[in-house]
């Protein structure tokens, strides 16, 4: 396959039952570029190893004193020479193609599955693990099949070579011959303690990262505490453990690399010794005994290859079991969207949000919140009225847009129809212009969009930063993850991202908890100016978002117990009053029973409505 089809139109659905069959199937999918770089290789092996012969030849026309024979050599030598050079750039050239298409096919198939999941992604499988299949894991995976077409080549070449040398001298080829298999298999014993030291050596290499990486994260808080150093020195033992750990395994392989070369070694003494006295009885000739000398010294090269595919198997298993666990990974019990009658329709619905399994009903075109007691529970709600429920399980019902299923349409239709924005969303690397260049309808400007959110003093902030003289905060890069700002200023980014994207439905998780109060009664109305047409819900407890929000929905051990405006439910819902206030109590001077006046409710203390942007 040539590389400029890159990437595949459909990688494919793998083999995901075992990390051995995943690396079968993949085999199987690049079995042409296999056989290719087999057939390279054998070519190479062949020309080199027939060299020897060639030599063998002139060296017995130099004793023979036949300058015909001796021409006749060096013309052999001289073909060989240019099959040998073909054959090596050749196999080169298509082994790095079979290594870099396997490498592309397994991350296609990472990135769909990726794509399918979504947030559900990472709570089903470990971050740093979806990064360590992403990155180190793919290279691995292609590394095996790369090196499986070599060993190939170098096999036939080894079984080749024996049985030539069995008919071309018996004396010395049998001898050849039955020491290959004891060559070949004597470092299989050492494999399983190899691979479990890798093992080891990786596992130990995962921790030290993933605690850099919370290292990383928390400096900040880290500073602020004085846990610098308490960090650094358990760094420091992890790091010292992953070297003592990789030297550990790096002894293994040097010895599984040193028998490769002695054994070979003590055969070639061997042969050399052997061939001399039959050469002095003069039951062989001289030039057979160059030309067996040399295709026993040729062996090395080929048996190499066995001790690579021993490491590349022992590297890539692993890998390979890994990644099958993430791509076997499944979005919900249901059956494939793409099979059913509604897959065809192209046109993402619009209507009420309704989940029958609570019994919230987002009327279409109106800002609903909705109030949960339990935090957990709305994010769960919230992931699915997206359709991204990691516990959804066969016979649930599915949240219906417009009375069609989400599960029933195409997963790109369902996403451009319910946008689903979770209480920590994370902002990319890269411009402020590049982050709010997402797919939208184009009814909504990153202008108003911003402006809505409450960003002005953000664009204030990045202008400031700007790297060049135009003072353009569109052009202001964001650092990773958006470190360099505000919790309050990431998550207002995050909105007018998310009002960009202008999807007929839009669930937003906590989308103001960390901002100041005046900013959030701002940010409530340009929200609901700029959705004035379209449905929303908003997951939140905070009494200015609620006192302007349409409908509100108050939801209790997972349904539906209540509905109304804000000042309403303060009213008539007991409860509703405790989770929004705050207040476990009946406030004095009020009866059971007895509607309260809103403002009695109100808890004393104002810090429910004075919370202060995080600095962090």
């Amino acid at each position: 396959m040539s590389l400029r089809l890159l990437p595949f139109q459909d990688p494919g659905v793998p083999d995901v039952r075992s990390g051995f069959r995943f690396l079968l199937w993949l085999e199987k999918r690049q079995l042409r570029g296999q056989l290719t770089a087999a057939a390279w290789g054998t070519l190479l092996m062949a020309s080199v190893a027939l060299f020897p012969a060639a030599v063998g030849l002139a060296v017995q026309a130099v004793v023979d004193d036949s300058g015909r024979r001796l021409a006749l050599a060096g013309g052999l030598m001289l073909l060989l020479g240019g099959l040998s050079a073909l054959g090596d750039t050749m196999l080169h050239r298509t082994a790095v193609t079979n290594w870099i298409t396997a490498a592309a096919r397994v991350q296609q198939l990472l990135s769909r599955k990726t794509v399918e999941l979504g947030s559900v992604l990472t709570r089903q499988v470990a971050a740093g693990e979806i990064v360590t299949v992403g990155a180190g894991d793919v290279e691995k995976i292609g590394w095996f099949v790369e090196a499986f077409a070599r060993f190939t080549s170098a096999f036939v070449a080894t079984i080749g070579i024996a049985v030539a040398l069995a008919f071309y001298q018996p004396q010395l080829g049998l001898m050849v011959a039955a020491a290959i298999p004891v060559l070949a298999l004597a470092v299989l014993p050492l494999l399983p303690a190899a691979t479990k030291r890798a093992d080891v050596q990786r596992e130990k290499a995962g921790k030290a990262t993933e605690l850099a990486s919370d290292t990383v994260a928390g400096l900040r808080v880290l500073r602020g505490i004085g846990g610098e150093e308490l960090f650094l020195d358990r760094y420091r033992k992890a790091s010292q453990e992953v070297r003592t750990a990789a030297v550990h395994s790096a002894r293994m392989w040097a010895l599984i690399s040193a028998l490769q070369v002695v054994l070979p070694g003590l055969l070639l003494v061997g042969v050399a010794w052997y061939g001399a006295v039959l050469a002095l009885d003069g039951r062989i000739a001289v030039g057979e005994l160059v030309t067996v000398y040399g295709t026993v010294a040729f062996l090395m090269f080929p048996l190499r290859h066995f001790e690579e595919i021993a490491m590349a198997w022992s590297f890539s298993r692993p890998s390979a079991k890994r990644a099958a666990r993430v791509l076997a990974l499944v979005r919900s019990a249901e059956p494939d969207a793409s099979s059913s009658p509604a897959a065809a329709s192209a046109a993402a619905p619009s209507g009420d949000l309704y989940d029958p399994e609570s019994g919230l009903l987002a009327p279409a075109g109106l800002l609903t919140a909705v109030v949960c007691g339990d935090p957990d529970a709305a994010g769960l709600l919230a992931d699915r009225l997206g359709g991204h429920s990691p516990d959804r399980v066969a016979g649930q019902s599915s949240v219906l847009l417009g009375g069609t299923a989400l599960d029933e349409l195409p997963l790109p239709a369902a996403r451009a129809a319910v946008l689903v924005q979770d209480k920590d969303p994370v902002l990319l690397s890269g411009t402020l212009h590049e982050l709010l260049d997402v797919p939208s309808s184009g009814n909504v400007s990153a202008t108003d969009a911003l402006a809505a959110a409450q960003c002005a003093d953000v664009l204030q902030a990045l202008a400031q930063a700007s790297v060049d003289d135009s003072g353009d905060p569109m052009r202001t890069r964001i650092t990773e993850r958006g470190r360099s700002l505000s919790g309050g200023q990431r998550q207002r980014l995050a909105l007018a991202r998310s009002l960009v994207a202008d999807p007929e439905a839009l669930v937003l998780d906590e989308p103001t908890s960390a901002v100041d109060a005046h900013t959030e009664a701002r940010i409530a109305d340009g929200l609901k100016g700029i959705r004035s047409d379209r449905t929303t819900v908003v997951f939140t407890s905070s009494p200015l978002l609620l006192d302007r929000c349409d409908l509100v929905v108050f939801i209790a051990d997972g349904s539906v117990v209540a509905t109304g405006t804000h000042h309403e439910l303060l009213r008539a819902d007991q409860e509703y009053r405790a989770v929004v206030t705050r207040e476990t109590e009946e406030p004095a001077g009020v009866a059971a029973g007895a509607p309260a006046d809103a403002t009695s409710v109100v808890p004393s203390g104002a810090a429910e409505n004075t919370r202060i942007e995080e600095s962090a």
